[in-house]
């Protein structure tokens, strides 16, 4: 019965990984579903293994049975920092990152036969990395950062024309950067601006290079 009993928590934890795995898989994100599979059933055979050791030396010692456990969950950092991809103002994997330390803890609580936790928590995960991924597009949606590059004649009230046509399409100038010398001919200036959602880039690119001495507008 022991034996069964190890067995069956391993296959329990083998699923509820694969379910919140199947998710990242099915998203092409770096850690899919046999990743969390493997931290899962891995969490739950340490939260095992800790009790058996508890249970095993409960006479001869005084041994904390979270021990381990504590490990799983400080200790599983360097995987989910292997997801994380830094592009541009965007943070790619932090949801993946997230989803494989809430799949340890799930693997801890089927390894230590807190069966109800870890089937609700997995479902919470689930339904959040399902239901409310369109809900947190539409949100990011509305407002995303950009860099922008004009190349241009250094003539007196450039930045000017070039800050109004932003300003027309809502675009917010976070930051102005002079590639080149500000006492060139020519000037190469990086802009990072902040895009109203819905706006195409081409819109406000065209009316950039409809400014005199405007020579290229491009967006990174």
């Amino acid at each position: 019965m022991f034996h069964l009993e190890i067995l069956l928590k391993l296959i329990l934890a083998c699923f509820l990984g694969g379910v919140i795995g199947f998710e990242r898989e099915h998203m092409n994100r770096p850690a899919g579903f046999r990743t969390h599979i493997v931290v899962c059933v891995g969490s739950a055979l340490i939260m095992v293994t800790s009790q058996y050791i508890f249970e095993m030396y409960a006479d001869r010692a005084n041994i904390d049975p979270a021990r381990l456990g504590a490990q799983i969950i400080s200790g599983i950092g360097f995987l989910g920092a292997g997801t994380i991809i830094r592009d541009g103002f965007n943070v790619r994997g932090l949801t993946t990152a997230a989803s494989l330390w809430a799949v340890s803890a799930v693997g801890i609580a089927v390894g230590i036969g807190f069966y109800e936790g870890a089937i609700m928590a997995t479902a919470l995960i689930f339904a959040t990395l399902i239901l409310l991924k369109r809900i947190e597009w539409n949100i990011s949606k509305r407002n995303r950062h950009s860099i922008l590059y004009i190349e241009a004649d250094n003539i007196p009230g450039q930045i000017a024309k070039i800050s109004s046509v932003l300003d027309k399409y809502s675009i917010v100038i976070k930051k102005i950067d002079f590639v080149n010398g500000e006492e060139d001919a020519e000037m190469l200036m990086k802009l990072v601006v902040k895009l109203p959602g819905k706006l195409k880039t081409s819109t406000f690119i065209n009316d950039l290079h409809k400014i005199s001495g405007v020579k290229k507008a491009y967006e990174e």
